[in-house]
């Protein structure tokens, strides 16, 4: 069977696609290193499929995969995805047919992100806190990037785990003290509903550091987010030193959430494309202490590790191809 399942799943196309890049890899054999690995820029591209054939015209393979599995920045509820942080929208049927693969696996990103945790190893992982993770209990996993990504992992009856798919993401945000409560407030202003996304991504910090100088009466300048990391870092600007605090202290209290949620004891793991960038910040921060601070459970989530993933190749990449062997995950048609 399983020389069967290789044969007819091997080479494998595997996709990491975010609101801002696709990320794409070869996987010539079960086991085998990933190869050919590139991103590609989403506004670059008119579709996903387009970005795939340029990949496949890159590095030459005109053979073409024997399965695929995609990551994406999305839910996945049935037949059509339409991305939310980017104009891609796609038929998963078609997208079968049209790469004409035996096998095709469309998932969130954060799924299959959360099926790559049992094989992240200790050097692509970076402590923020204490704590120690318990074997075959609960692990969760959340990013800031384009948006905000949610997943876990949940022990499985007779051994090994399931994920969990969802849009925590977007679930509303709760302040912790007077001064989180107004800048909600600001931002109820400008969207409404504030999600935890609203803060907890790229164009959240941004609109942290938009409402903190609304909240003080200034004009805001039009930053980027690497522009306001580099503000607080190296100008010692108020406004984007606060924009960053806040959104530590935000992450801090959302992954705490998260982490109760799901009984979480196997460990909270932090990727995405923001996070890591500010490292030196949220180890200075009160993003421990936020994580911790829920009252009457303080000590069980003093127990809990929290890790920063600071792998070379996207996990969500290996998560996905790990998604192609479970049979929900894969394309009826």
């Amino acid at each position: 069977m399983a020389n069967t399942v290789s044969t007819l799943t091997y080479p494998r196309l595997l996709g990491d696609i975010g609101g801002t890049n696709a990320r794409l890899a070869w996987a010539h054999e079960a086991g085998a290193p990933l190869s050919d690995i590139a991103s590609y820029r989403c506004a670059e591209h008119g579709s996903l499929a387009a970005a795939i054939q340029r990949y496949l015209s890159d590095h030459g393979k005109q053979q073409g995969p024997r399965a695929c599995a995609i990551g994406i920045a999305n839910p996945v509820t049935g037949d059509e995805v339409r991305m939310t942080n980017h104009h891609w929208s796609f038929s998963i049927a078609s997208l079968k047919k049209e790469l004409a693969v035996n096998r095709l696996a469309v998932v969130n990103d954060f799924t299959a992100l959360a099926l790559s945790l049992p094989a992240l190893g200790p050097d692509e992982l970076l402590p923020l806190g204490p704590g120690a993770a318990i074997a075959d209990e609960a692990m969760a996993v959340l990013g800031p990037g384009t948006g905000l990504g949610v997943s876990g992992l949940l022990p499985a009856p007779g051994g090994g785990y399931l994920p969990v798919a969802g849009e925590g993401g977007h679930s509303t945000l709760a302040a912790n003290d007077a001064q989180e409560a107004a800048v909600i407030e600001w931002l109820r202003g400008r969207f409404g509903h504030v999600s935890a996304e609203r803060v907890l991504s790229g164009p959240g910090l941004v609109n942290l550091y938009e409402a903190a100088a609304g909240l003080a009466g200034q004009a805001a300048l039009t930053l980027t987010p690497a522009e306001i990391v580099d503000g607080a870092r190296h100008s010692g600007d108020p406004l984007c030193r606060l924009a960053i605090e806040l959104f530590c202290r935000f992450l801090g209290s959302f992954a705490g959430n998260v982490a109760l949620t799901l009984g979480a004891r196997g460990g909270v793991y932090i990727g995405g494309g923001i996070a890591p960038r500010l490292l030196p910040e949220l180890r200075a921060s009160r993003f421990r202490e936020r994580f911790e601070g829920k009252g009457r459970f303080q000590a069980y989530l003093a127990q809990i590790p929290c890790w920063l993933i600071n792998a070379e190749v996207s996990p969500a990449l290996i998560g996905a191809s790990r998604a192609l062997d479970i049979e929900r995950f894969c394309a009826r048609a």
